[in-house]
Parts: structure tokens; sequence; C-alpha cells
């Protein structure tokens, strides 16, 4: 399981000046992939998501520590349990989608986590056009025929402006990320 992960770290790798040959860039799968959340409040909580957003990553296998993931999502593309709620969630209490009909993240680092057996992507999620530094633990798994990451991990709503209810919504909003490419 550990040569699993370290073997992923290693595809999660993209330098200009690495040797083409120890390059790889998957084909993400949009299918099989899928971006959700959970937004929760004292008494009750929903799920949403986005049905369109696309994934690049870059890998080299030679050098683990210079992987690269981005990712962008269609904002306008966000849905959720309830109807009411995800016109709502569009407007500007919340993503304000109109103006801002993207959400990207880009990876500046990747560092492997020896003592959880994950990987770290470190990079900028951009929402609401505020740039913030988050780092997402994966859980990889890399096979011949592709790479699959993982994550589950909580962001604060707030650092990106989200301020509508607070103290009646929970700031902290699970994320759900499961980016699946073909090798």
């Amino acid at each position: 399981m550990m040569m699993q992960r370290v073997a992923l770290m290693l595809t999660l790798v993209c330098v200009s000046s690495v040797v083409a040959s120890a390059e790889e860039k998957p084909t993400f799968d949009s299918e099989r992939s899928k971006i959700t959340f959970i937004g929760a409040k004292p008494d009750g909580k929903h799920e949403g998501g986005f049905k369109k957003f696309t994934a690049e990553a870059t890998l080299n296998l030679e050098d683990p520590s210079k992987g690269s993931l981005k990712i962008e999502i269609d904002a306008t593309s966000l849905w959720s349990d309830d109807d009411k709620l995800t016109n709502h969630l569009r407007n500007p209490d919340f993503f304000d989608v109109r103006k801002h009909p993207k959400i990207t993240f880009e990876s500046t680092k990747i560092e492997h986590d020896a003592s959880q057996d994950k990987v770290n992507i470190v990079g900028h999620l951009t929402m609401l056009g505020k740039k913030v530094e988050v780092t997402i633990p994966s859980m990889p798994e890399l096979t011949e025929e592709m790479l699959v990451l993982a994550a589950n991990f909580d962001i604060d709503r707030t650092k990106w402006g989200m301020t509508y209810g607070k103290g009646k919504i929970n700031d902290e909003v699970a994320i759900r990320a499961l980016l699946v490419f073909k090798r």
C-alpha cells in the first residue's frame, strides 16, 4: 500500500525542465469523477456539488515533489438536494455565479505524509475572486490503467467572503472529491 502511495506521488510531478520521457499526462475521466460538498447548520445539513468540471494532472515518476494538479469548476453547474437552496447558493449571498462563473484550484507543491500514508496537495483555491491557500489530503491509487485521487477535507467558507448566515450556518464546509484519470 505504501509503495502505491509513493508511486502515486511520483506520478503527480510536473516540471517543464524534466525530461519528456519521465512526464506523463493522464486523461481526465469526467464521467467517473465527482466533486460534492456538505453544508451544515445546527438543525440539519444539505448536500450539493458541481456537475461540470475539468482536471489536469502532470506526472513525473522521477521527481514526485514537483507534481501538479489543476482543477476548473463551472460554478453555474452547482446543484443541491433542494431546488430553492440551489437558487440561493447561486446568488451573491454564496457563490455569485453570474459574477464568478469559475472556481479554480492550482497546486503549488505536493508532499507525501508518511505518518498517515497520504499525499498532501497544497495549492491555491480561487473562488469569488479570492485566492486562498489550501491543503488537500488525498488518498491516491495508482495502477497501470488509472490514477485515482480521493480527497475528503473541510474549508472555511468565510475565507472567500461567504458570510451569509454566519452563526446560523456552519463556517466549515465538507468537500468530497474523486478525480479519476486514465493512463
